[in-house]
């Protein structure tokens, strides 16, 4: 007699309504799970895969309408339940006891203003009362506190009683996240669901957290749902694998079987592009240009920043977020620059920049020092150096239409004397990078998160810089999306001559696209060398530890 699935999911049907019409989230997808099973889901943003996830757990936004479909779920208890048939306040007895998930952002997840403990004790307890009175309550029953600790250890966090007391921000995004994982296991749920849970994650503490996942899947004896856009990822975790596209379900099976053999052109190219991205360099970077001239030249640059002040507010303690960090960059190369959160690279990124005012050391470009400019004198520096930032929509004004966020640089430096000729230049750059004219006057909102990034690049280039710092600039991408950008911005470089400081955790990603590799630890630059050697030959352990980390398909 076979086992029943835990989990059966019958057509599907999810739809929107827009003031372009009906817009279809989800067409009519069908699958299904059994206990202890990890089944990857993977696919583009808008693919349909953090729908899926929502309607399960019943999260679906107000204005979502359930055209057909069941959800059919097997409780502890042996009873099968169609999901969509629950109303809100019965779902209170699914989500969370049966059904735990692990969001994408742990810093979002987690309630600011209260500590870490608190909140995995709240999802604990059962008590069904206000904050006030739960806090009460929860004093006399000391044995919640200890489950939660029991909790941190399972999760492996260091000193559990330091992690209970800490809030979100006093932990790394590691620990935030293993605290998110905790609490989705406190009720020992029967599925849980992890919604891209490492994608904003260095590669060491991503590696760490599937580890731990795979680890639990044998103590904790659940099922997971797996969503990523990451195949290597899903490769490493998951016993099968879905392909969504467009709200559709293109591909479904064992994850070798799809990924050695995929069938759908879509499956094909997902992994097209992630093989890409593990190639030899040689194929996809620029002409070397380390036998031009010096084109930026960092001397001895430290940045540190206090941590403890004395009583008369002078700082005895600090923290070398970059520390004696000297390095040149070439003109018309692409210096890529590695390391895990907290290495110093952004910190490095910005105080290159002026964006952080540097404790000592030299910044040289056109053989003046920029750190020493007067002000009229860095205003004119400042157009030929611009940023690329790691969140396109954070970066971009919400109420400000995304054809005047360009034309405004231009205003502020005097770049072309009439505002038509600054709008026409606009949109000339919208549709450099794969936009459209008629894009002018929407705003951020309206595009999706690839598309959002296409603007913050045009924006950079509204000025006709000589260098860009992209700073983490692909890493929420989906991997499509990923290639897509790289590619664009290898077609500006070799149309405009742009150099690149490309920042990234990613080492795929910087292998790509990278002419030399320099890799950060504790503030300071431990190897650095043209991008072939340092992936065949790492010098440093840090940088092996790191390239063992890469997952391979």
């Amino acid at each position: 007699m076979s086992t029943p699935n835990l989990l059966t999911i019958n057509d599907l049907r999810i739809q929107f309504p827009s003031e372009e019409g009906t817009v279809e989230a989800l067409r009519g997808i069908s699958f299904s799970m059994k206990r202890g099973e990890t089944l990857g889901i993977v696919g583009e943003s808008g693919s349909g895969k953090s729908m899926t996830a929502m309607a399960i757990m019943g999260l679906l936004p107000s204005k979502a309408q359930l055209v057909s479909g069941e959800i059919l779920f097997q409780q502890k208890d042996g009873t099968q339940t169609d999901l969509t048939k629950l109303k809100t306040i019965d779902f209170q007895g699914v989500r969370g006891k049966e059904i735990g998930m692990v969001f994408q952002e742990p810093m979002t997840s987690l309630n600011p203003v209260m500590q870490c403990g608190e909140q995995v004790e709240e999802a604990i307890s059962d008590l069904g009362l206000r904050i006030a009175d739960w806090r009460a309550a929860k004093s006399a029953n000391a044995t919640v506190k200890q489950k939660v600790l029991a909790l941190f250890e399972k999760v492996k966090l260091p000193d559990p009683e330091r992690i209970w007391r800490s809030y979100p921000h006093q932990l790394s995004g590691g620990q935030r996240q293993r605290v998110m994982i905790a609490m989705a296991l406190a009720s020992n749920p029967s599925l849980l669901i992890a919604d891209e849970p490492t994608s904003a994650l260095d590669v060491t503490v991503q590696r760490s957290i599937l580890q731990l996942l795979i680890e639990l899947k044998t103590t904790w004896g659940g099922s997971t749902i797996f969503i990523s856009h990451d195949l290597s990822v899903v490769a490493e975790v998951a016993d099968n694998v879905l392909v969504m596209q467009k709200g559709e379900v293109v591909e479904y099976g064992p994850v070798a079987d799809v990924f050695k053999h995929p069938r759908h052109p879509y499956t094909q190219l997902l992994l097209e592009n992630h093989q890409k991205r593990i190639a030899s360099p040689a194929a996809h970077r620029p002409s070397s240009a380390v036998h031009r001239p010096p084109f930026l030249t960092i001397n001895n640059l430290q940045a540190h920043f206090p941590t403890k002040r004395n009583f008369f507010g002078k700082a005895t303690e600090h923290v070398k977020a970059v520390d004696e960090v000297s390095l040149v960059v070439y003109e018309g190369e692409t210096l890529g620059l590695v390391g895990e959160s907290g290495s110093g690279k952004t910190t490095l990124g910005r105080s290159i920049l002026n964006l952080i005012s540097p404790t000592s050391g030299e910044v040289v470009f056109k053989g003046k020092n920029i750190l020493q400019q007067a002000v009229n004198e860095w205003f004119s520096t400042r157009k030929e150096l611009q940023i690329i930032f790691q969140d396109p929509y954070n970066s971009l004004d919400p109420r400000q239409p995304i054809g005047l966020a360009l034309t405004e640089p231009m205003a502020v430096h005097g770049l072309l004397s009439a505002e038509k000729q600054r709008r026409e230049r606009a949109i000339g750059l919208l549709e450099t990078v794969g936009l459209e004219a008629n894009h002018f006057w929407r705003y951020p909102s309206e595009f999706s998160g690839g598309q959002r990034q296409r603007i913050c690049i045009a924006r950079a280039l509204a000025l006709e810089p000589r260098l860009i710092v992209c700073d983490e600039a692909i890493s929420s991408l989906d991997v499509t999306v990923q290639t897509q950008i790289l590619d664009l911005l290898q077609d500006l470089q070799r149309k405009h001559g742009l150099t690149y400081i490309f920042i990234s955790h990613d080492l795929g990603v910087v292998r790509m696209i990278s002419d030399r590799i320099a890799v950060m630890k504790d503030g300071k630059i431990v190897e650095m060398g043209d991008s072939e050697s340092v992936f065949a030959t790492p010098k440093h352990p840090y940088t092996q530890e790191l390239l063992e980390a890469i997952g391979t398909l």
